[in-house]
């Protein structure tokens, strides 16, 4: 039994009350789906302006209806205070996702990216630092490294952020770091290098490039690939993003008021992603392994690799990722292949 098998059987042993902002989202459904699993009472809020009503009905249909009475949903803006009081009232652990993601959007609107990242940040730090959680773990990101050249990443050296989203999520590191000298708030920012799978939203003009490959082949529509493909990422699958932050909610203070890389270790090009996702979709739709993508300009604001040391992270919260990028799409196929396949 690995460490995250164990806090899992500790967590079913001592039920805690868990407020999961963003909880109609894509991480944020995963976690309280995985929650209501464990047994535990989780307080949701989310405004629906990325999430969907539809992901929750996915989450009740999959625990069960018992499971279900156990979570309590508040439809609310995280940029008013009052509704994070509210949502913070009783609860032991804070799982904070609720932002405005996607470096295109802030680029194209900074002034609403900064209200809800930084101003909404903030209001969750004091609403939980007010109602005395015992730990608020927060989704950081890999942007902050900015244009810092060095590989793999390691969390002590950061460049000079790329985008407006990315100056959100440095910031956010700062003010829980304040948090923690000036208030003894115990925070854990996990920044997140790519994460994907189930439930992760392929429409729209931000959308995240594996939902949007997968339901652009199942539907033999045109892939659009930015740059010439030779662009890397440490793609992550989202039940190591839900273990993260489990381990992290329930580490020793020891690990507290720190950030943690929360990836696989692994570098993928975008050609070779393409390729991954063509043949678990080809398996279904034979014609889609004859698809070609279409190249296109590079997208400003991106960095042209990035790759993640996790070291901290396992030593530190016990984190050991357990899907490869490879096995993660296999599970994450099965969802979307189902979605969008007639």
């Amino acid at each position: 039994m690995n460490a995250y098998q164990e806090r899992r059987g500790h967590l079913r042993q001592q039920p805690a009350t868990w407020l999961v902002t963003g909880v109609a989202g894509f991480i944020g459904s995963n976690l309280l789906e995985i929650l209501l699993d464990l047994g535990q009472r989780v307080v949701g809020l989310d405004n629906f302006s990325t999430g969907h009503q539809h992901n929750l009905d996915e989450v009740e249909g999959r625990v069960g209806a018992d499971a279900w009475q156990r979570f309590c949903f508040i439809r609310g803006d995280i940029r008013d205070l009052e509704t994070c009081r509210k949502a913070c009232t009783g609860a032991d652990y804070v799982l904070h996702q609720a932002a405005l993601g996607s470096v295109p959007r802030s680029i194209e609107d900074p002034i609403t990216t900064n209200e809800n990242n930084i101003s909404g940040f903030l209001n969750m730090l004091v609403a939980a630092r007010d109602a005395k959680v015992r730990r608020m773990v927060y989704a950081a990101s890999s942007s902050t490294y900015g244009d810092h050249p060095g590989l793999p990443k390691v969390e002590d050296r950061i460049g000079n952020p790329l985008s407006p989203y990315a100056v959100t999520k440095l910031v956010n590191e700062l003010y829980a770091s304040v948090f923690a000298r000036a208030y003894g708030c115990k925070t854990i920012g996990l920044r997140y290098f790519n994460i994907f799978g189930q439930r992760q939203d392929p429409d729209g003009a931000y959308a995240a490039v594996i939902p949007k490959w997968f339901a652009g082949l199942l539907k033999g529509e045109p892939v659009f690939i930015n740059g010439d493909g030779e662009t890397s990422r440490d793609f992550c699958f989202i039940d190591n993003c839900v273990q993260a932050n489990i381990m992290a909610a329930t580490a020793d203070d020891a690990a507290a008021d720190q950030v943690y890389n929360v990836a696989f270790g692994e570098r993928t090009s975008l050609n070779e992603l393409y390729r991954l996702i063509q043949e678990r979709v080809a398996e279904r739709i034979p014609a889609a392994a004859g698809a070609a993508p279409v190249y296109r300009d590079f997208r400003a604001g991106d960095v042209r690799h990035s790759l993640a040391d996790i070291g901290k992270a396992a030593q530190l919260l016990g984190y050991v990722p357990e899907y490869s990028v490879r096995s993660g799409l296999d599970k994450a196929a099965d969802w979307y292949l189902n979605k969008f396949s007639g």
